[in-house]
């Protein structure tokens, strides 16, 4: 496996395999791999002929405040299990190689980023899409892989790529759970076992809501108010958002139908924000 430092070591990386015809795929991550990532590298050797996973702690989509400094890290681990993996080429830049000094270009897709995480989060959206901007050019990808856990940011890359005519294929992934259902997260390190059971209760919450579908509660309000309950009767938890909205616009959906998400983001214990979503009618 090749390590990568700098944006010319991995476009001249990549643009020697497209010239021999390698079908090349990228997976962005910002490290601490768990069964997640290691899926989306998967799903990644199935669709191309060289996988390319970057590794970037991007501190454009931090707000203040936010957990940038105390973020999981632990790029030894990660060198290992993208090497296990079959990983071809591992992008490990630094904030200066992607950031040089003077660097002010933000790359923003207004609409769909305003709504859930775009709401509590200002300019997260922006750093995103800039940073995931500048990976698709520095490793020219034929396709990517996202996770379907980040909903709203699947949403969004999605979006920039067709209205840019990147001519990129995003494949999204089915969210990767634990044992007992919780979404695989990074940030689930942060967790102690009394928060386990808080943490949860997204995922049961999702369970409930397509339970109250099936039976024929279509309505969004009505569904709202159960969720919200059903999530606040766990201790320690402060919802962020409880929202039904459309799979393809993100804008609230009432009534319910089969196109319908339900996005959830809920801190637990005060700091480890966790986020969750499921079709209403899978």
């Amino acid at each position: 496996m090749d390590i990568l430092r700098t944006p010319a070591e991995m476009t001249a990386w990549s643009g020697a395999r497209a010239d021999r015809g390698r079908r090349i795929a990228l997976v962005p991550t910002m490290g601490y791999f768990h069964e997640g990532h290691l899926r989306l590298m998967r799903m990644a050797r199935r669709h191309a002929d060289r996988v390319v996973v970057s590794l970037f702690v991007n501190p454009t989509q931090f707000a203040p405040g936010e957990d940038l400094d105390r973020y999981p890290r632990n790029s030894e681990r990660d060198i290992r299990l993208a090497g296990r993996e079959g990983v071809d080429a591992l992008f490990m830049p630094d904030a200066g190689a992607m950031y040089p000094q003077g660097f002010q270009t933000v790359v923003s897709v207004e609409g769909l980023s305003r709504h859930l995480c775009g709401a509590s989060r200002p300019g997260h959206f922006a750093g995103v899409t800039t940073v995931v901007c500048k990976l698709f050019h520095i490793v020219r990808p034929h396709c990517a892989v996202f996770g379907e856990k980040d909903f709203q940011q699947l949403a969004v890359i999605r979006r920039m790529v067709r209205d840019l005519d990147m001519g990129i294929e995003i494949l999204g992934h089915p969210i990767v759970r634990e044992p007992d259902g919780l979404a695989m997260s990074s940030r689930n390190t942060y967790l102690d076992d009394a928060l386990r059971p808080s943490a949860l209760s997204l995922y049961s919450a999702i369970g409930l809501a397509r339970q109250l579908a099936a039976g024929g509660m279509v309505s969004e309000p009505e569904l709202r108010r159960r969720v919200r309950a059903h999530i606040e009767s766990f201790p320690e938890t402060e919802i962020d958002y409880v929202a039904f909205v459309n799979e393809q616009s993100l804008e609230a959906a009432d009534p319910v139908d089969e196109a319908t998400v339900l996005a959830l983001a809920v801190r637990v214990g005060g700091r480890v924000r966790l986020i969750d979503n499921g079709r209403l009618f899978p």
